[in-house]
């Protein structure tokens, strides 16, 4: 897996989410119960727009001065005993995870949920050395069961149901219960328990980074991190490079935005901070402690006008509430960054070749901008993108420059635009029926596909109102 997800042209992807019937009531529930929590905590907070502005300015100045705190940061993990390793790309990212794995003989990984992880692949390129990876987020571990990429940024099973998830669990894991969820859970957590307990190496993601503490810190609402990084001997930590902050004031204030956004918790049921390795009077932690900060494209967005997408904090309060997720789902994306931060971030990341739809998957209506906790200008990345790509593709920017210029000659000549209007009924009356056309030939075709057009009226205008200023003056 990496960022893209998937080999279907973007067109079956949509196709297929809006097929999806279920997927579309579950999200858009969803959609709403988180945009109300939102709000909620929000108000209760209070000064809202004040802790976006401050949020925002922390996620910039930490930008702005990045080489200065990664340096502090991989300066105060190896004062604490850890080894922190530079990955300019996903492979070499992989590949040092690949040699620990290979040093310590490990035949088993445990993994907590991790964007990045899944991004560069992590799991495939640890299967290839032989171990056995284990998804421990509930959500992740019903979806690696499924063989199933995530949908979501914080829920990413959140196109499946119970029924879909009893039944996974009883393919893959012989499960013999209902579909209760409280049941379903129970099983889950017996499953894991045991791949916490055989596990030689933990790994896992990170929210932020403190620079000057050296601390990684997790926010999870399972307590499966906690486990992760307590048990197995080995620890690594993989970490996008601009998910880091300067202090640990600065961290509180990016995390209350975080957990408000998000899902609408003033905290999360854990916020966990890891430092290093285990000292000599601690019974758990990691003997060996790795953080892996990783490049991957990130780098060639900084300076850039697309900087503010890397103050994201990956709460998905843009996901939530934008209304083309709403109906098409995470999946249509093809990346495991979907919604208005994965049509800003996944083209930046991967190039415009197999991402060049996505900028174009959202109505423009600025509610993700309106939602994001840092005031990231979502949807006028997404504007510049479409200009970047009509740019790039001269030959279609051309034929699209011809074809306008033939539409203004049409119709700034009158004895056109009246024969067309006169000539258009008949010529669209095989794809007419009750008044509408329904999956209409040419640039009609991608509208009526989804939606009613309604076929040009047996009498134009101009008719009309020649005939009613006849029967006046006549």
């Amino acid at each position: 897996m990496s960022i893209k997800i998937g080999s279907k042209a973007y067109t079956e992807r949509i196709q297929e989410g809006i097929d999806n019937s279920f997927m579309r009531k579950a999200v858009s529930s969803a959609q709403g119960r988180f945009r109300t929590g939102r709000l909620k905590a929000a108000e209760e907070l209070g000064d809202w727009e004040d802790w976006r502005t401050l949020g925002e300015e922390i996620r910039s100045h930490t930008m702005e001065n990045l080489d200065y705190y990664l340096h502090q940061l991989s300066e105060e993990v190896e004062k604490r005993g850890g080894t922190v390793f530079f990955a300019e790309t996903a492979e070499e990212a992989n590949a040092y995870v690949q040699e620990i794995a290979k040093r310590k003989n490990a035949k088993k990984v445990v993994k907590s949920k991790s964007m990045v992880t899944e991004e560069i692949g992590l799991n495939e390129a640890l299967a290839e050395s032989g171990c056995e990876v284990v998804e421990s987020d509930l959500g992740e571990w019903i979806l690696q069961l499924d063989e199933d990429p995530p949908s979501h940024i914080v829920t990413p099973a959140l196109h499946k149901n119970k029924e879909q998830i009893r039944e996974t669990f009883v393919k893959k894991k012989g499960y013999t219960k209902s579909d209760d969820p409280v049941e379903l859970a129970a099983f889950a957590r017996e499953q894991l328990r045991q791949d916490f307990l055989s596990a030689d190496i933990g790994v896992t993601g990170c929210n932020f980074a403190v620079a000057e503490s050296g601390a990684v810190t997790l926010v999870t609402n399972e307590g499966n991190a906690r486990m992760v990084t307590s048990l197995p001997d080995t620890q690594i930590s993989v970490m996008g490079m601009e998910r880091i902050v300067p202090t640990w004031e600065d961290l509180e204030v990016v995390v209350s935005l975080l957990t408000r956004a998000a899902v609408g918790q003033k905290l999360t049921s854990y916020i966990t901070a890891l430092t290093g390795t285990r000292l000599e009077d601690e019974v758990d932690g990691p003997e060996d402690f790795h953080l892996v900060i990783v490049d991957n494209g990130r780098s060639k967005i900084l300076g850039t006008e697309f900087q503010s997408a890397l103050h994201c904090i990956r709460c998905a309060a843009c996901i939530n509430a934008c209304p083309v997720y709403r109906h098409v789902g995470g999946h249509s994306y093809g990346s495991i960054y979907p919604g208005p931060i994965g049509a800003v971030l996944t083209p930046l990341l991967d190039g415009y070749e197999d991402h060049k739809e996505l900028p174009y998957a959202s109505s423009l209506c600025a509610a993700c901008t309106e939602a994001c906790p840092v005031k990231i200008p979502l949807h006028e990345h997404l504007i510049r993108h479409r200009e970047i790509i009509v740019e790039q593709e001269k030959m279609n920017a051309k034929s699209e420059e011809i074809m306008m210029k033939g539409f203004a000659q049409w119709a700034s000549t009158p004895a056109a635009y009246k024969l067309s209007t006169k000539m258009a009924r008949t010529a669209l009356k095989p794809w007419t029926k009750d008044e509408h056309i329904e999956n209409g030939p040419g640039p009609l075709k991608g509208w009526t596909d989804q939606r009613d057009f309604p076929a040009p009226p047996k009498k134009s205008f101009r008719e009309w109102y020649k005939r009613r200023e006849e029967r006046r003056n006549g």
